[in-house]
């Protein structure tokens, strides 16, 4: 209480700071970025001896770590000859109060830290900016939006009660992101360049310069290093590859590109990494099918595999097609299956629930259906399964958004999807658009599962699209958000604009600035 009260005096924050200089007390951290970012601005000035003749680009960032990236990506912008203004907000965290003193004192310390910027790049806080008077009706309607779709992301859940103190939370920080967004982007830049762009002040962000109709570049990190997704006037996180399969869609893979995508399917269903990546896919060795069958109970009655997502993952968030969310599809899906005892339905709950503290799919399951028959197995998160050994008896796939959906149909599966992803439409999977749609597709398939197996030509089309999907989607790019000091120890600024550095990065940094990404 006391210091929200010193935060709204005038100077309390600076006074205090200036006698307790460094950084406040709290999570909010960019002490690595104050190390090295003197020596990166060095690097930069041979670069940047002209004024900036390029693209008038602003880079939003808030959240600590996301601010350090920004700052070093501006200034590689910066060194290409672009016009940067970096606009931040100074939270540690997006999910639990601050003090309006503390808050002044991390924006203190942010721009103690950015000051070698200083001559480059201009650096604004949203917190000083004057915010509009109001929000246009599709701005609140989009705040609200956005501030469910952060605490469904944020408790790992689909439903929530909105007078819920983090619901309110994220609304009124929206909200102020919202109209401090509109006055600092009504001079209209050419670019505005953001990561995710769907949860947090990065949402919103993205929403109003949506509205103003600028130009918008969103950006995210996968799983393997110098690799980033990146799009331009849409959301990065939900995966649009409509224009690159436009114009690869009909291209047919040649070898080189066939045994690259065997190898990462080699490398995901025999629990191994594959090239610069991070993460194993699996926690254990696929032991075959058959093997799994029969470890699991399994009888010779067809396999109908269920690959749930995490609840309230962004890769869920907004991408229901006919259902109010994933959790009502699951507990639909259930209890139809609970009366086709002809068939076997196996549930893989997502491997990644281990690390949510939310609830679990197995949750909305129970609720579902309290008493499970005994044609539906349930494979929780911990259960040391190889999916792919279920892939590999499924005579039918069902999935949400997660790719598994795609790997099945790779191996001929065919596959009823639910929820608007990236592979949806392309021709090899079932898309229904209504309930009634998605079981009367599930019935005709059930009803004879080995004519309805892939083609020969949708099984290819499906191993053209996931090539497309894992190595030409994303672009090359020297650091991600993990790991980041290390990758830039690896690829310091200097060695990124040099002649290295631009044939190896300088077209990603060319769609970042807002030069048009094409796929030709």
């Amino acid at each position: 209480m006391l210091k929200n009260l010193l935060g709204k005096i005038p100077y309390s924050a600076e006074l205090y700071s200036a006698l307790r200089p460094g950084r406040p007390r709290t999570r909010y951290n960019l002490s690595q970025l104050a190390e090295a970012l003197p020596t990166a601005v060095e690097q930069v000035r041979p670069y940047a001896q002209k004024p900036a003749a390029g693209r008038r680009i602003i880079l939003f960032a808030t959240l600590h770590y996301w601010v350090e990236q920004a700052a070093i990506i501006g200034l590689t912008l910066r060194g290409l000859g672009h016009d940067i203004t970096i606009a931040y907000l100074p939270y540690g965290d997006w999910n639990k109060p601050v003090s309006n003193f503390d808050l002044r004192r991390q924006d203190i310390y942010t721009r103690q830290v950015l000051s070698p910027l200083k001559g480059l790049i201009k650096c604004v806080s949203l917190l000083d900016v004057p915010t509009a008077p109001e929000l246009p009706p599709a701005l609140a309607q989009a705040v609200e939006t956005a501030a469910a779709f952060d605490t469904m992301y944020t408790l790992q859940v689909e439903d929530f009660e909105r007078d819920s103190a983090l619901y309110r939370l994220r609304l009124e920080r929206n909200r102020a992101a919202a109209l401090a967004a509109l006055t600092i982007l009504k001079d209209h830049p050419d670019t505005v360049l953001i990561p995710n762009g769907l949860v947090t002040e990065l949402g919103i962000f993205y929403q109003v310069a949506r509205q103003l109709n600028l130009l918008t570049v969103t950006y995210e990190f996968n799983d393997q290093r110098e690799q980033i997704w990146l799009s331009q006037n849409n959301i990065v996180m939900q995966q649009s590859t409509d224009a690159l399969w436009a114009a690869r869609g009909q291209v047919p893979l040649t070898e080189p590109e066939r045994e690259q995508i065997a190898g990462l399917e080699n490398a995901r269903t025999s629990a191994g990494k594959y090239g610069k990546g991070t993460r194993f896919w699996q926690d254990v060795a696929s032991v075959g099918g058959e093997a799994q069958r029969a470890a699991l109970g399994l009888d010779e009655r067809p396999v109908v595999l269920l690959a749930t997502n995490v609840l309230g993952d962004s890769l869920t968030l907004g991408r229901n097609v006919f259902t109010a969310s994933m959790a009502e599809w699951i507990a639909k899906t259930v209890q139809y299956f609970a009366g086709r005892p002809d068939v076997q339905l196996v549930v893989r709950v997502h491997p990644g629930e281990r690390l949510m503290k939310g609830p679990s799919s197995l949750d909305v399951i129970k609720a579902a259906l309290p008493k499970l028959p005994a044609h539906i197995k349930l494979i929780p998160p911990l259960e040391k399964v190889n999916t792919y050994d279920l892939m590999e008896i499924a005579g039918l796939g069902l999935a949400y958004t997660t790719t598994v959906g795609m790997e099945m149909s790779m191996r001929g599966v065919p596959v009823i999807l639910a929820g608007q992803t990236h592979y949806r439409g392309r021709g090899f999977t079932y898309d229904p658009a209504t309930w009634e749609e998605y079981f009367a597709t599930a019935g005709r398939l059930l009803s004879d599962l080995p004519a309805y197996r892939l083609s020969p030509a949708q099984v290819e089309l499906a191993w053209n699209y996931a090539y497309r999907f894992f190595f030409d989607f994303p672009r090359p790019f020297p650091w991600r958000l993990m790991k980041f000091w290390n990758d830039l120890q690896e690829w310091p600024i200097a060695r990124v604009l040099s002649v290295e550095g631009r044939t190896e990065f300088g077209k990603t940094f060319d769609y970042l600035s807002g030069q048009p990404l094409t796929w030709d």
